[in-house]
């Protein structure tokens, strides 16, 4: 028997194991690829699979005619966002440009592209407006078609903010209803992840919908098992800030069979620390990045 073998079978075991957990690793672009590319747009998540992510990270809020709208806020950030007429909006008056209270047509004619982002100053700069959800979907399936690449999963975040109920979005049984609307027309439910800060869009969810894949997103320093035990249920993904992930969490959170998945992860660095830790996937402002893991 050759005395190389044993080895090489060895060898060839650890190789599967590697690309088995690659294969397995969820590489999620944060609003598509908000580091490089306009955040929220078509073309920021084209580029998005152009970069091998394997889920499109994205935010969702609802306009006056009940359009679901790729928006990080339920309003024209003044970071990112040019007037019709191209004047800039100001931090004071950014909440006035509530999008809960434009019908659609009117949220299409604001520039999100143009202006320099000061925390993301590496963005290609063009002209784009805040899409629609289900344009976002078509453009997306069509592109994947063309390219011959993966078919991607849509993790959709219910925007909400605090005391914004009819405000600047609708409750969260409204809310959910909406997207799901779109992901029903759409056949996505197999493809399709809800994930949101705001636990009641995640409950009412679940009751009404308990196929759909859940993510609890976690931005404060509480034990991981009080949360799971204000939500109610177990979530598919539990989605803390990175700062607030360590080994432990992570295998507590496996024990539990959820999977975890923290933001933002916006180094080579980091996204190799997560990867050592165990955790299923990241999200990332870059997700260029990947390429450079090599």
């Amino acid at each position: 028997m050759n005395k190389k073998l044993p080895l090489l079978i060895a060898l060839t075991f650890v190789f599967l194991q590697v690309a088995a957990q690659k294969q397995k690793f969820d590489v999620q672009g944060k609003a598509g690829a908000r580091g490089i590319m306009p955040e929220n747009t078509i073309e920021g998540m084209l580029k998005a699979l152009d970069l091998g992510v394997t889920t499109l990270e994205m935010d969702a809020v609802i306009s006056k005619d009940k359009q679901v709208v790729l928006s990080q806020e339920p309003y024209f950030n003044n970071e990112i966002s040019l007037m019709p007429n191209g004047k800039p909006i100001s931090l004071k008056d950014q909440k006035n440009y509530n999008i809960y209270k434009m019908d659609y047509e009117e949220v299409k004619k604001f520039d999100v592209g143009s202006k320099v982002h000061a925390r993301f100053p590496g963005q290609v700069k063009f002209k784009a407006y805040k899409p629609l959800l289900a344009e976002t979907i078509d453009a997306v399936e069509a592109y994947v078609k063309e390219k011959k690449l993966a078919k991607p999963v849509y993790s959709i975040e219910t925007k909400t903010i605090k005391n914004g109920d009819n405000e600047f979005h609708p409750d969260p049984a409204g809310f959910v209803e909406l997207i799901m609307e779109v992901i029903n027309a759409k056949k996505l439910s197999k493809r399709v992840i809800i994930e949101s800060f705001d636990m009641r869009t995640l409950q009412y969810l679940h009751e009404k919908y308990p196929k759909i894949q859940t993510s609890l997103l976690i931005d404060e320093k509480e034990p991981f098992e009080d949360y799971i035990e204000k939500l109610g249920f177990k979530p598919t993904i539990y989605s803390p800030y990175s700062v607030l992930v360590g080994k432990g969490l992570v295998d507590r959170c496996h024990a539990m069979g959820i999977k975890i998945i923290p933001w933002t992860v916006n180094t080579a660095k980091e996204i190799k620390y997560f990867m050592s830790l165990g955790v299923d996937g990241i999200i990332t402002d870059y997700p260029n990045l990947m390429g450079q893991l090599k």
